[in-house]
């Protein structure tokens, strides 16, 4: 798990060519004009769900994961509040690992919940069970996904 400011996103291009293709993205175009639904950089190895959404309390929010991507959240319109625990320190999946839709979910609350402000992201890898869109109103967030 990361969390850093979007200007220092750079930093991770070596662990993944995906963050240098999306930080070139992001020098470029500004997310919160990108239309609601999926932006491709480069198909299915780089794109961009932009959603609008009501944020969930703690409670209601299961923990993801994901085997295939790298999730990138990035809140654009609020703060968002994610929380995370380490994958291995998981109970059993209440809905187990899909293939297709590429996620598991785990209904238990996460060990720690941090606040990501716009500006800044929270970097989700497979090992990094995640509880996003928590917190009161509205937001509209980017989620990147990056293919491992």
């Amino acid at each position: 798990m990361i969390q850093c400011s979007l200007s220092n996103l750079s930093r991770y291009a070596d662990l993944h060519p995906g963050f240098q293709k999306l930080t070139d993205f992001l020098s470029s175009h500004d997310l919160s004009q990108l239309p609601i639904g999926r932006t491709e950089i480069d198909g299915d190895a780089l794109y961009i769900n932009k959603v609008e959404t009501e944020l969930l309390s703690h409670e209601a929010q299961d923990l993801e994961v994901h085997r295939q991507y790298i999730d990138v959240h990035i809140p654009l319109s609020a703060s968002e509040i994610i929380g995370w625990s380490p994958l291995q320190a998981l109970r059993e999946a209440s809905s187990p690992y899909d293939d297709a839709k590429d996620f598991a979910l785990y209904s238990q609350l996460a060990q720690v919940y941090t606040n990501i402000t716009p500006g800044q992201c929270f970097v989700a890898f497979p090992e990094d069970a995640h509880a996003p869109i928590i917190g009161y109103g509205r937001l509209s967030k980017a989620i990147v996904k990056i293919k491992l």
